[in-house]
């Protein structure tokens, strides 16, 4: 973990605005010195820093639950960090996760780099959402289609919320209003497995996640 690099202090006459956010509300405060005219820190809120590319993966025998990727924990939230890692190593072992439903949680997952050990579709700065209780997993073919797959290499971040999320009308612009039947085993009649990005040989497919369109552009009006 990286902590804050000292600086010195800004010693400076204002005023200068301060707006602090308290009860999802921003209230507006002015100081006649600048707010970093300090010398020190002191309190039980420490600012730090950490990169994904620090988190050590746990792997096992067998396929591992999303805890074992939590890297952070909030009130009402947990983050977890999905990172290049060998897949369960059991010579029997199933590396696709297998279909759930989260009951407590809403799930959030921000694709960031690499390749996806997800669905068809998936690419770099994907979101997904899926809500508690809404059951997901691999796509039809796609747990056959792990077998015998070593790693992946992909990047992701995800969010799991204690209280259900309310999309914005911003968020409902770019979704993607066909994956939700894209488990339907018609969708997959020719036989192709989702690409996961994985090593190994195949393209096994892992969380079912949803890709999420670009915004289009409006029409042109005179």
């Amino acid at each position: 973990m990286r902590p804050p690099t000292r600086q010195e202090a800004i010693d400076a006459e204002g005023p200068f605005d301060l707006r602090i956010k308290k009860g999802g509300k921003l209230h507006h405060y002015q100081l006649r010195y600048h707010p970093f005219d300090v010398v020190g820190w002191d309190g039980h809120m420490y600012p730090y820093a950490i990169s994904i590319h620090d988190f050590e993966p746990i792997t096992g025998l067998i396929h591992m639950p999303p805890p074992v990727h939590q890297m952070f924990e909030g009130s009402g939230f947990v983050v977890c960090s999905f990172v290049p890692r060998m897949f369960s190593y059991h010579p029997r072992s199933v590396p696709a996760p297998y279909n759930h439903s989260n009951i407590d949680s809403d799930e959030v997952l921000f694709y960031a780099e690499g390749e996806f050990m997800s669905r068809r579709g998936i690419s770099r700065g994907s979101f997904s959402l899926h809500p508690g209780g809404i059951p997901h997993g691999p796509h039809p073919g796609a747990t056959e289609g792990s077998l015998g797959k070593e790693r992946t290499e992909e990047l992701a971040v995800m969010v799991d919320t204690f209280r259900s999320l309310r999309l914005t009308e911003n968020a409902l612009a770019v979704e993607d209003p066909d994956y939700a039947y894209s488990w339907l085993p018609e969708r997959h009649e020719d036989g192709d497995v989702p690409d996961a990005g994985v090593h190994g040989g195949g393209s096994p497919a892992g969380d079912g996640q949803a890709p999420q369109r670009e915004p289009e552009a409006p029409e042109p009006s005179a």
